[in-house]
């Protein structure tokens, strides 16, 4: 199985913004809703943000209004627009869906 693989991140000061990028493949992406989760370090993973197969987004509350999640179903590609960034954003991200075996991640540093 193809595993997810995450990009984009990088270090970035506190207010700046960053896009993350997921490449899919192995499997009919453009049915499947898909996800971004993060994980802090010394933490456990936490859910971000969602997005459907039409398009349906959700958001966790400490990233709604600064976050935004796009696919593009023509080229198996799941964003992360991340605006606004703070220092608790600080995590590893990874997109999971459709039982793909997770990537390792792309991590995001927010530091002044």
């Amino acid at each position: 199985q193809v595993p997810l693989v995450e990009s984009g991140g990088g270090l970035v000061q506190p207010g700046g913004s960053l896009r993350l990028s997921c490449a899919a493949s192995g499997f009919t992406f453009s049915i499947y809703p898909m996800n971004w989760v993060r994980q802090a370090p010394g933490k456990g993973l936490e859910w971000v943000s969602s997005i459907s197969g039409g398009g349906i987004v959700s958001y966790a509350d400490s990233v709604r209004g600064r976050f935004t999640i796009s696919r593009d179903n023509a080229k198996n590609t799941l964003s992360l627009q991340m605006n606004s960034l703070k220092p608790e954003d600080t995590a590893t991200y990874y997109c999971t869906g459709a039982g793909a075996r997770r990537g390792q991640g792309t991590q995001v540093t927010v530091s002044a």
